[in-house]
């Protein structure tokens, strides 16, 4: 049966779900002057003859456009529509309620402007060219719902062609937040991450992000797993990418299913979607940490985890324990403008996710191992974490 199509013209707003359209009617973000523009001598200085004085010393020192445009507090929200939230390809129109969404989120939680720019492409080349080519207009990049594989291809190009932080968040900002939950997680459990044996249920852009950020903090090992079982280096089907996080990963040499591969194990991480039996649940250690994020429906329903897990984790909002990208991005662009970063390191995304971890502090519980998205002290504890760890690193240049 084909979907429904719904005219938000005609629908009643007092609808909760009809609500949605209204709230968007018109888009859910503008452009406004920061100068007043109110007569001749206001419009000589925001516009010509003034403007030129500044086009010139730009030209002559080009640092001084961090100083004298908007570049140093603005980045651009860059998608080409193929992967967008449990949607997947559904094209740069439909996408761009979300890339404002992600653009106001940047604003009202890190102070960071953002502007959302949806591209009619998806060749890799020409996405790369078409940012390389916008670049000069912003003082950082945040990638947004770009399909895998492309999107590390992308990230990793751009990355090094431009001089300023490249970001894919759906990768990072998840890997992030979740490590810090994870950090949390084991203590509530009277463990060390070190103790941990993991393994991760989607082997796409999140999962390989996760992957990577918890065999840096420490983890005491992980595994992916795809749709065809446990990746590890014995698998001839292996892309260059699966086969790269191959060698990280799996010191144990697991092999077979997810099934398999989660019997004893202490933590799951979800970012595939799809549904875990109970009787696989039940198989993972005592006190396991269940952290089952894919939206709206986890992996392993919360009733189900807290049957079996010392922890649960969501992506949901109406859970406790809410993996929001949120947490992290704000911040993390935040701190890296603020010290005109060129990059974005890893060590710049541990410092965030310690930060993160650390806000919780006397409230820790199996209730909450992470910080609300609402939390005042978010934003200003990563973006501090994330401008201290940029000036040890060397890539800060303020």
């Amino acid at each position: 049966m084909a979907a429904e199509i719904i005219n938000p013209h005609t629908q009643d707003t007092d609808d909760p779900v009809d609500a949605v359209f209204a709230l968007h009617r018109g888009g859910k973000m503008e452009v406004r002057a920061t100068v007043p523009v109110r007569d001749a001598d206001d419009l000589s200085l925001a516009y010509t003859p003034g403007v030129a004085r500044v086009c010139t010393a730009i030209a002559e020192q080009p640092e001084l456009v961090n100083d004298y445009t908007w570049k140093a507090n603005t980045v651009a929200v860059v998608t080409d529509g193929t992967a967008v939230l449990g949607l997947g390809d559904i094209g740069p129109q439909a996408s761009l309620p979300v890339m404002e969404g992600k653009a106001i989120l940047f604003k009202q939680f890190g102070g960071v402007d953002a502007v959302p720019i949806a591209l009619d492409c998806t060749d890799v080349d020409e996405i790369v060219e078409t940012v390389v080519r916008l670049a000069p207009s912003f003082g950082g990049v945040n990638l947004e719902d770009i399909s895998a594989p492309r999107c590390f291809e992308i990230e990793r190009r751009l990355q090094e062609a431009l001089d300023i932080p490249v970001f894919h968040d759906d990768q990072h900002g998840t890997a992030i937040v979740t490590t810090a939950a994870l950090w949390n997680g084991a203590k509530v459990t009277g463990r060390e991450i070190g103790e941990l044996r993991a393994v991760i249920s989607g082997a796409g852009a999140a999962g390989i992000a996760i992957a990577k950020m918890l065999v840096a903090a420490g983890i005491g090992d992980v595994a992916l797993c795809d749709r065809r079982g446990v990746v590890h280096q014995g698998r001839a089907d292996l892309t260059e990418v699966k086969a790269e996080i191959a060698a990280l990963t799996n010191r144990t040499g697991l092999k077979g299913t997810l099934a398999e591969a989660l019997a004893g194990a202490d933590v799951f991480i979800g970012v595939s979607g799809g549904t875990v039996p109970e009787q696989t649940v039940a198989t993972m250690a005592k006190d396991c940490l269940i952290f089952a994020m894919a939206n709206p429906n986890p992996e392993i329903h919360p009733e189900v985890a807290h049957k079996y897990a010392a922890v649960v984790a969501t992506g949901r909002s109406d859970f406790p324990n809410q993996i929001n990208n949120v947490l992290a991005f704000p911040g993390i662009f935040a701190g890296a403008l603020q010290v005109r970063a060129s990059r974005i390191t890893e060590g710049m995304k541990l410092a965030a996710a310690e930060a993160l971890a650390g806000l919780v502090a006397d409230d820790l519980s199996a209730q909450r191992v992470i910080p609300s998205p609402f939390d005042p002290r978010v934003a200003p504890a990563v973006s501090r974490a994330v401008a201290e760890a940029a000036r040890r690193e060397g890539v800060a240049r303020r």
